[in-house]
């Protein structure tokens, strides 16, 4: 034959094996993948060098016996490897995730739509990442897409780079303003970095500039994945200034390309802004801009009913047990710790103080310049309650402020840093302070340069846990965190802080076995902070991580932490919240993990943000079950608390912990009926839409679908129990699986798992699961490895028999039965022709089946789907001669030509039904009537023939 000959889905011989020729073949070459093989061995055949032939694939021998469970355990190791399927998601065989149950929903969502638009808005930990790598590999395997933008901070795109080559077999490039230059310089002439790379993950600050929005709006990938997209809404009050305005442009004209899909994830869609709200959903569909926030009443059940098909929005409960599957989360302990300022301390903080009501309340200042000295007053007694090293650097930096030509300059600048909200993420300097020198150009300035000095020498000398009681406290409370099990972060505003906190932990717990003490801050690039993470939560003893708040939002730490010192407080709430929420998500492995709230008892400042923001924001999420942020922006209450500090001069000891009296009594009612009535909505809209427009009947007949094709995670297990079992390995049971010794395992297998360092396998057979471990899943490397191995050695019969754990035939004599009954194990071939919106795809999907059949006068009768699965159970209860054995066998296989008619009409069946479970899914899209085409590749294989002999002697 010629290569031209041998089309998709075709069996060859070369380099002294089986091959699949796949779809897509170059000219004069075979595009193959090795029968049973993975898909990073797909490779190409030429003519001359590998002379492919024609293959067949040989029936059972007489010789290759064994028994039901081999029978099986081949069925099951053929389905686990099968790395295409004719199930109703093209994507599913390959990836290298199990999804959960519930992680199905916006899967579905989306595929019901042409053009997806959707709000995955579910809450912190749950897995949104997850769910929109799902929906993107869907759309890439079936056509719709072929180029991803994924637009987060560069904070995350390591991270997110990660999740989507592991898990979704996607390799995306980053483009940061550090990996710029580098990517252009790999760009042709002619072409450009969006157009050239395929799938981006993408800095949201750097691309909103005005000099690259356009551009990039203009050649931007069809699909689209916005993380935090919440970060993309201004606040009413702010829209046309704010950094948050910008990046809603870009999105804007994003959305305005009506066949663009779009992905936006937030665990937090709103904040009680309900313009910002409606921007948010206007992105997905215009007719969604002029929406009332308040749906409730029969007169908006349309309303309701369209959002629905765009919006997801579920916490923990709604899906902790969605159909019966359970997803644990960890259990959250919180506390408080506090400490008193030591004299010494006390006296440069009352000092700084004074020195910065004097300034603020100067009478000699314009407008502009008061601004200036304002934020630096407030930042600089930010830095001296985070630490002396936070408050000496910012007591000798020039303000960042000192060139502000106006008072918007001034709070455009200020704002974000000093309440810990929106920063442009190609700004450095989140967790820097903002300096308070002042400029020297006129005289008078000169004496507060001097009196700054002198107050950055005094800081100097209170370093250490002798002046220092916040330090000295805070050592105490790490080392009970470790003695108890933990592995703590602790939290810091400011990178001197955190250096510093970091350096003298390192020194005080030295004596802890294997204790290992590292920082991470904004002074590092992504990458290095990722590497730098993935190093200490690789270390096997107890480890603590002092971090900035870089590491405080999206980052999943949930494999190497247990717990969470918040050494200074967050004047967000919302902050708070994600700092936690990088253990207290979904993978963490610890059933308890521990939240410490830490603050100065003497220092009123402190108390002030406690009570007011961070205590009643836990109120009010205890009392209607949600977490939302302060709907006026928490700068609304702090500015307030800041006047009456700075400008009334009020001294700190005598400032009213009330909301009422810090502030004034009307900015306190507003504030708290606005923050209580956008946590009863919230709670209102994540009841609505915590199903979406999906019954999970639904999802369940689908997820019926996908395991019928690819096996479940019972199947998985059953067979990798047995697998070992029959390979001699020594299982024990534990609570969540079972542990295998390695070392009774045969080398061919060994050589061919993931390596290992461990002298025992440890399965575990639920998410989640600590570093290294395997999971009892089709998808894990382990479980993939060994599924290859039994299916290359059932159809190797050179190996020894202990080596071949499952076989090809065997005939057994069992009550069960009674008339001789054949079982085959059948491997089909479809091609699939999927014409995307974007390109057609061609596809060669295989599916397993036991067809079981028994003969009365010469007619062939087939049984029923559940009477064969019944035969696997059956055990045998009788011995067969072997020559009798022989004989059964041989006619049953000289039987097997005149079966292929219906083994062809059994594979047009399930051509047929491949159709059906694509269109199921796509029910309401346009996309399922385009033409999906599927037909059978002759001949079906036939891997097994397992005979039952009737048992008449019992």
């Amino acid at each position: 034959m010629t290569m031209t000959e041998f089309r998709p889905g075709t069996l060859v011989a070369a380099r002294g094996r089986e091959w699949l020729v796949l779809p897509g073949s170059p000219a004069g070459m075979l595009l193959a993948r090795p029968l049973g093989g993975r898909d990073d061995e797909t490779t190409v055949l030429l003519p001359d060098q590998d002379s492919p032939t024609a293959a067949t694939f040989d029936v059972p021998s007489v010789d290759d016996r064994g028994d039901a469970a081999r029978a099986r355990l081949l069925r099951d190791a053929l389905r686990l490897s099968f790395r295409a399927t004719a199930g109703p998601f093209r994507s599913f065989a390959q990836l290298a995730v199990t999804p959960r149950n519930y992680q199905l929903v916006p899967l579905m969502m989306a595929a019901a739509q042409d053009t997806v638009r959707l709000l995955i808005a579910d809450g912190v930990g749950v897995g949104k990442t997850i769910e929109a790598g799902l929906i993107a590999a869907e759309l890439i395997a079936s056509g719709d897409a072929q180029r991803l933008a994924v637009l987060c901070s560069p904070q995350l795109a390591p991270q997110w780079q990660s999740e989507l080559r592991t898990k979704f077999g996607i390799n995306a490039e980053l483009l940061l303003p550090s990996t710029a230059n580098r990517l252009a310089r790999s760009v042709p002439f002619g072409s450009t970095v969006y157009e050239h790379y395929p799938y981006l993950i993408i800095s949201t600050d750097y691309i909103k500039q005005h000099s690259r929005r356009d551009e990039f709006a203009l050649l931007c990938p069809e699909l689209v994945i916005v993380d935090e997209a919440h970060t993309c809404i201004a606040p009413t009050s702010t829209v046309g200034s704010s950094h948050a305005h910008q990046r809603y442009i870009l999105l804007r004209k994003l959305a305005d390309d009506q066949s663009r899909h779009l992905l936006l994830l937030t665990a937090t869609p709103h904040n009680g802004d309900d313009g910002a709200w409606q921007r948010l959903v206007g992105l997905l569909d215009d007719r969604f801009a002029e929406l009332p926030v308040d749906l409730s009443g029969p007169d908006r059940d349309d309303d309701r009913k369209l959002l629905a098909k765009f919006l997801i929005q579920r916490q923990r409960a709604d899906i902790r047990d969605y159909l019966s599957e359970e997803t644990p989360f960890p259990t959250r302990e919180r506390a408080e710790e506090s400490y008193k300022l030591t004299p010494a301390y006390r006296k440069l903080f009352d000092r700084v103080l004074s020195y910065a009501h004097e300034q603020v309340a100067d009478p000699s200042i314009g407008h502009v310049r008061r601004r200036v000295r304002w934020w630096s007053a407030i930042a600089l007694l930010r830095s001296i309650a985070s630490s002396p090293a936070a408050a000496e650097q910012t007591l000798l930096n020039r303000s960042q402020l000192d060139d502000a030509q106006s008072v918007e300059d001034a709070d455009s600048v200020a704002g974000p840093r000093v309440f810990d909200v929106d920063l442009d993420d190609t700004v450095d300097g989140d967790d820097t302070a903002l300096g308070a020198a002042i400029s020297t150009s006129d005289g008078p300035q000169a004496s507060a340069r001097r009196r700054l000095r002198g107050f950055a020498a005094e800081a100097a000398a209170l370093r250490g846990v002798k002046f220092d009681a916040k330090l000295k406290r805070v050592v105490a409370i790490v080392s009970a965190l470790v003695a108890d099990g933990y592995h703590p972060i602790v939290f810091c505003r400011y990178i001197p802080t955190t250096e510093y906190v970091a350096e003298h932990l390192a020194t005080a717990l030295r004596k802890l076995p294997g204790i290992r003490v590292e920082a991470v801050s904004g002074t590092l690039p992504p990458e290095e902070r990722e590497s730098r993470v993935q190093d200490l939560t690789a270390h096997p003893g107890p480890r603590v991580l002092v971090s900035t708040d870089c590491l405080s939002e999206g980052v999943n730490l949930q494999e190497g932490f247990t717990a969470v010192v918040h050494y200074d407080l967050a004047w967000n709430p919302t902050r708070h919240e994600q700092r936690e929420g990088r253990i207290d998500r979904f993978g963490q492995t610890a059933k308890t993990v521990r939240a410490v709230t830490y603050y100065g008892a003497d220092n009123k400042i402190d108390g002030v943000v406690l009570d007011v923001l961070l205590r009643r924001h836990e109120s009010i999420r205890r009392t209607t079950g949600v977490s939302v942020p302060v709907p006026v922006d928490s700068t609304t209450v702090m500015n307030a608390i800041w006047e009456s500090l700075l400008l009334r001069g009020t001294d700190p000891q005598q400032l009213s912990l009330d909301l009422g009296a810090a502030t004034d009594s009307e900015t306190a009612d507003a504030v708290l009926t606005r923050w209580i009535d956008a946590a009863e909505r919230e709670k209102a809209s994540r009841s609505r839409f915590r199903q979406a427009a999906l019954h999970p009947d639904e999802v369940e007949a689908t997820l019926a679908d996908v395991r019928r094709s690819l096996g479940g995670p019972a199947d998985a297990e059953r067979f990798t129990r047995d697998a070992l079992a029959l390979l001699s390995g020594q299982l024990t049971d534990t609570d969540d699986g079972f542990i295998v010794r390695i070392d009774t395992l045969p080398h061919a297998l060994v050589d061919q798992l993931p390596a290992t360092k461990a002298s025992a396998l440890r399965f575990h057979r639920s998410l989640p699961v600590p570093p290294g471990e395997p999971l009892l899943a089709r998808t894990d490397p382990t479980v993939e490895a060994l599924a290859r191995y039994v299916l290359d050695a059932a159809l190797d019969p050179l190996l020894p028999d202990v080596a071949r754990p499952a076989r090809r035939a065997a005939v057994i004599r069992t009550t069960a039965v009674d008339t001789v009954t054949t079982l085959l194990v059948v491997r089909f071939r479809v091609e699939l022709v999927i014409p995307g919106s974007r390109r057609t795809i061609t596809q060669v999907a295989e599916d397993a089946q036991f067809l079981g059949f028994t003969v009365h006068n010469g007619l062939v009768r087939w049984l029923d789907p559940a009477t064969t699965d019944t035969l696997l159970l059956a055990r045998p209860t009788a011995n067969v001669r072997d020559d009798l054995a022989r004989g059964q066998l041989q006619h049953a296989l000289d039987r097997l030509p005149e079966l292929q008619a219906h083994l062809g009409v059994r594979g047009k069946s399930i051509a047929t039904e491949a159709v059906k479970a694509h269109r199921a899914v796509r029910r309401s899209s346009h996309v399922a009537l385009r033409g999906l085409q599927a037909r059978l590749l002759p001949p079906p294989d036939v891997l097994g023939v397992y005979l039952y002999l009737p048992d008449r002697t019992t």
